[in-house]
């Protein structure tokens, strides 16, 4: 048995025709470059998220570079997330303000851990990016108390959570969020894609503008800008996908449910849910003292494996000099060395999680 860790494949063909049909409309029209379709995309997913405005992009760092901006954030202020995510995170913060600060993750959830955010805060700091990490969300109640006390912006990057509620409601809970449409996340175009989400009129209409080199109408530029497009075929295709979100985040969420069952007792750490949330499993990781091992073993039963994130942030060579003090982050980096991304997508059956469980099993049996 082969398996992928994310087969796109599989998804496509069971809604080819509608996908078929709404890029056709977009040649017919030639809107290749924003257009109808990334406007109803936009008007569909605000309502989504329970947000008034949604401001389309070409990739879900544009997103938070641009929710960043729009903040007024700028260059000579900190603003606090964590070594612990995809680049993209801290790569966004670098384009809009000095640097970014890190606080330690919560080994739990693999999110930041709030009661290590105000021993990080200085003058200088002006936000804080909590990263719904892998699906599931942060702690957000805490964060925004801290938020409110320092008078803080909160930007939720919710790139890995599309569907993800906290405490009932859908992720982002504050004001502004930014998702990534990257092919293998959960709503994936096919290309790159991004989006932020927001309440605050005047940043969504900043954003807009931004994103098109910022001008208000064509050849009248109120600042200077991006070329943030998103392209009318993705807007085509997250139209149509946006639709199967939520039937398709339930098999997720039965497939994770499987898998907890049949790793019970056994020497991995499943993920876990906290009673605050709902998790969406973006990707289903585990983790073991016996990573890498375990990871071999399963390549070579063609069980696809991946390593979300196997060096944190801190560690990577252009980021070292961001930390001058040398400062360590345990659980990030005890998380890093023994996670491991299993099969994960809608489509995944019963026999097949049965399959690679049962070989996870077999490895620390021998």
């Amino acid at each position: 048995m082969n398996l992928p860790l994310v087969d796109l494949k599989t998804q496509y063909n069971s809604i080819k025709e509608e996908i078929k049909k709404e890029i056709d409309d977009v040649l017919e029209n030639t809107e290749f470059i924003l257009g109808r379709k990334v406007r109803s995309f936009e008007e569909k997913f605000a309502d989504y998220c329970n947000k008034k405005y949604a401001v389309c992009l070409n990739s879900g760092t544009s997103a938070l570079h641009l929710a960043l901006i729009a903040s007024g954030i700028k260059d000579g202020d900190e603003v606090i997330t964590v070594p612990y995510t995809f680049v993209a995170t801290v790569e966004a913060i670098l384009y809009a303000a000095d640097k970014p600060v890190f606080v330690d993750i919560d080994e739990t959830t693999y999110n930041i851990d709030p009661a290590k955010i105000e021993s990080a805060i200085t003058k200088k700091t002006k936000a804080i990016i909590p990263v719904h990490l892998y699906g599931h969300p942060a702690d957000m109640d805490a964060i925004v108390k801290i938020a409110q006390k320092h008078n803080l912006k909160i930007i939720e990057d919710a790139c890995q959570a599309h569907a993800a509620e906290y405490r009932n409601k859908k992720v982002p809970v504050t004001d502004i969020g930014c998702f990534s449409f990257y092919p293998g996340k959960n709503l994936g175009a096919y290309g790159e894609g991004g989006c932020v989400v927001t309440n605050d009129q005047e940043i969504a209409e900043k954003i807009k503008s931004l994103r098109n080199h910022g001008q208000k109408q064509k050849y009248v530029h109120q600042y200077i800008g991006y070329n943030y497009r998103m392209t009318g075929f993705q807007g085509a295709v997250l139209g149509v996908k946006l639709k199967y979100l939520d039937k398709w985040t339930e098999m997720r969420r039965k497939n994770a449910a499987l898998y907890n069952k049949m790793l019970e007792n056994t020497k991995v750490l499943i993920p876990k849910q906290l009673d605050y949330a709902r998790h969406v499993y973006h990707l289903y990781v585990i983790r073991t003292e016996r990573r890498d091992n375990l990871q071999k073993h399963l390549n070579s039963r063609g069980i696809a494996t991946g390593l979300h994130y196997p060096i944190p942030i801190n560690l990577q060579e252009p980021y070292k000099k961001l930390i001058k003090d040398k400062t360590s982050y345990p659980a990030a980096e005890k998380c890093a060395k023994e996670i491991l991304s299993l099969p994960m997508f809608p489509e995944l059956t019963e026999e097949q999680i049965k399959f690679i469980t049962e070989e996870i099993k077999s490895f620390f049996r021998n």
